[in-house]
């Protein structure tokens, strides 16, 4: 089992020794796997007659004209969409990984920077993007069911990334299996987990925001330590293998 005080403690440690690096790794994790919003486009009309819409008394707007606007409008929107979701796919997924792994081998004193690049291998990059693509889909038929099961499973999920960074060749459905039978009986100690932070990002949020950036490392220094402590339960337990996770070979990079 493990302890959550000791956990930071630990990723305490391991920053005390790398934090600029860390925070490095974090605000590149947070700009591609962050949310973001797009505008959005308000269009109020008044109530309709027939053909027109009268803004004020004698004044008649045809609103017809303004459909080639609006439909180049919707189309900008459309494309930045697909922009966005091949963005988060296609850079933010392997960076994501390779941010995992910066974090778990800084964990086990080896703080490199060049584990950010760990995804973009031929031998590992579909794999990697399959795998996380494959967790993203399952997260969200999850939520469409219902808001608590969704947070359960976004749980149960948790761990892919960083049993990528272990193997990333392990197989997709294989990685969210590894990750559900890992997690298991340890998720809402992990939510509680999570809780335990909300301090630090409230007096990040009222140093105007800038705050929360350098409470990131510290976040995901102890997420490190979390899957470290989960890996070492579940080869325990015999959920998976050293060989399976590649644990036994040379580091690569």
């Amino acid at each position: 089992m493990w302890d959550r005080k000791e956990l930071k403690r630990e990723a305490k440690d391991v920053l005390r020794r790398s934090y600029w690096k860390a925070f490095l790794v974090s605000i590149i994790l947070g700009f591609v796997g962050g949310g973001g919003g797009f505008p959005s486009f308000n269009f109020n009309a008044g109530s309709s007659g027939s053909s027109g819409i009268s803004d004020s008394p004698g004044v008649e707007i045809d609103w017809g004209i303004f459909a080639p606007f609006l439909a180049i409008a919707i189309g900008i929107m459309i494309i930045a969409i697909l922009f966005a979701l091949a963005f988060r796919i296609l850079l933010g997924f392997p960076l994501e990984v390779g941010s995992m792994r910066y974090f778990k081998q800084s964990a086990e004193h080896e703080a490199n920077l060049n584990h950010l690049g760990f995804a973009f291998n031929k031998g590992r990059y579909l794999d990697i993007v399959k795998a996380m693509l494959w967790r993203g889909f399952l997260n969200f038929l999850w939520f469409l069911l219902l808001i608590i099961p969704g947070f359960v499973k976004m749980y149960a999920y948790s761990m892919v990334p960083f049993i990528l960074a272990d193997n990333p060749n392990i197989g997709y459905r294989r990685a969210v299996d590894v990750s559900n039978q890992m997690t298991r009986g340890h998720k809402f100690r992990m939510f509680v987990l999570d809780l335990s932070f909300l301090g630090w990002i409230i007096l990040g949020t009222l140093a105007l925001f800038v705050g929360v950036l350098f409470v990131l490392p510290y976040i995901n220094a102890t997420k490190a330590e979390l899957y470290l402590k989960l890996r070492q339960l579940a080869l325990k337990d015999g959920l998976t293998t050293e060989e399976e996770l590649r644990l036994t070979q040379t580091p690569v990079y």
